[in-house]
């Protein structure tokens, strides 16, 4: 049996996601924003929460769209608030639309939300070697960085803790635990795109 983060559980939906999306390299925008919004309706609630809505999100916001959600009025926003499918929270469901507003506006000026983002890792992977989950840290000097400047870029529900979940969901950093067998895998894969 293989081993793996002791928070996976035995929860089909969590095993899954653990095995084929937590840590793994993201650098699609669309993706990077799916993720953004996830973890900011996640704050004072469980993944757990999230994952089973995640669907609903994706039918809610119309599979992530930025320009979609850049577009909402107050009438979608209303609209949304009567959505089971999703967490209905009215300050979150206007945060995704005024961060899908700022994340038009790092595409314009970067050329990509990858690029921007990425960049607070110098565009690699970090590769952590903790012990257990007790010895990973809620947050980093990186994801504080990027909170700050989302902040000021006017996005919402970017705090440094929330952004470091977001950087653990999207590869950015590897911080599954050191006798999970997806460590090895992602540090395996990051030496192999590094080439010789």
């Amino acid at each position: 049996m293989k081993e793996r983060c002791e928070w996976a559980g035995t929860d089909p939906l969590y095993v899954a996601y653990h095995d084929d999306e937590w840590g793994t390299p993201v650098h699609e925008d669309q993706h990077l924003f799916e993720m953004l919004i996830l973890e900011g309706a996640q704050a004072g609630l469980s993944w757990r929460t999230i994952l089973n809505k995640r669907e609903g999100y994706r039918a809610a916001f119309h599979g992530f769209d930025i320009a979609t959600v850049a577009a909402f009025s107050q009438r979608d926003v209303d609209r949304l608030m009567t959505d089971p499918g999703i967490v209905r929270n009215r300050l979150k469901i206007e945060s995704a639309s005024k961060n899908a507003r700022g994340t038009l506006a790092i595409q314009d000026e970067f050329g990509s939300l990858a690029a921007f983002l990425w960049g607070y890792v110098n565009g690699e992977q970090r590769q952590n070697a903790w012990a257990s989950m007790a010895d990973v840290p809620a947050q980093s000097d990186q994801s504080a960085a990027m909170s700050k400047s989302l902040k000021e870029r006017g996005f919402n529900f970017v705090g440094p803790t929330i952004c470091y979940a977001f950087m653990q969901a999207v590869g950015m950093v590897n911080d599954h635990t050191m006798d999970c067998y997806r460590h090895g895998e992602l540090l395996g894969r990051t030496q192999l795109e590094a080439g010789p």
